[in-house]
């Protein structure tokens, strides 16, 4: 009895060690992403959305639009997509806010398409990859905060999307290293699940 007791402790403990490894791991690639601007000539900019406060954009979420708009001012692409539903608000979604903020920094109109029915990110990347195929866009570079990156490409390439990341620099959240941590954790966790969502559904398709 005793030596399965061992046994098992030493199962549990090389588990413990496993997933150790493994979300120390995930966490560098996550910090390796955010700090790789991978911008590229493409067809169209990808803003995720993030809070907004009755029609106007949370600090982060400016962030995220100056971005878009400085790249879109460089000619990166000729089509910048927002995203992002209504949450917890009935008047406004988040890529509608977006499009306005970015209309009033001078973005024409007919340039930006919007993805309102995203709750999270991953239906946000459904809906972005149905609207690439509507205006036969493949290549995308995808805006967020830094930490952010790594699971939107991941969803992405698995939509079938040429994507690569350029994350914002000026993001409130990136400017305290500690709660930048938080989020890179909670990042891993997302991406934890994300992966096991993917694997189940390889099983049951």
């Amino acid at each position: 009895m005793r030596t399965f007791i061992r046994r098992l402790w030493n199962l549990f403990a090389l588990l413990g060690i496993a997933v150790t490894i493994y979300f120390v791991l995930l966490i560098a690639l996550i910090y390796l992403q955010a700090r790789n601007d991978e911008l590229q000539p493409a067809d169209a900019i990808v803003v995720l959305g993030t809070a907004q406060y009755n029609g106007t954009p949370s600090p982060v979420l400016q962030a995220r639009l100056d971005h878009a708009a400085d790249l879109y001012r460089r000619g990166i692409a000729p089509l910048i997509i927002t995203t992002g539903g209504h949450g917890p608000d009935p008047l406004y979604t988040e890529a509608g806010v977006g499009k306005a903020y970015l209309v009033q920094q001078g973005i024409p109109e007919e340039a930006i398409l919007t993805e309102e029915y995203g709750e999270t990110s991953w239906e946000s990347m459904v809906e972005v990859k149905r609207l690439a195929d509507a205006q036969h866009v493949r290549r995308i570079v995808l805006v967020s905060d830094p930490f952010h990156v790594l699971r939107l490409k991941l969803m992405a390439r698995y939509l079938g999307l040429d994507a690569a990341g350029s994350p914002t620099r000026t993001s409130p959240i990136s400017n305290n290293p500690f709660v930048e941590f938080a989020y890179v954790v909670r990042e891993a966790l997302g991406i934890t699940h994300y992966q096991i969502q993917q694997f189940l559904l390889a099983l049951h398709p």
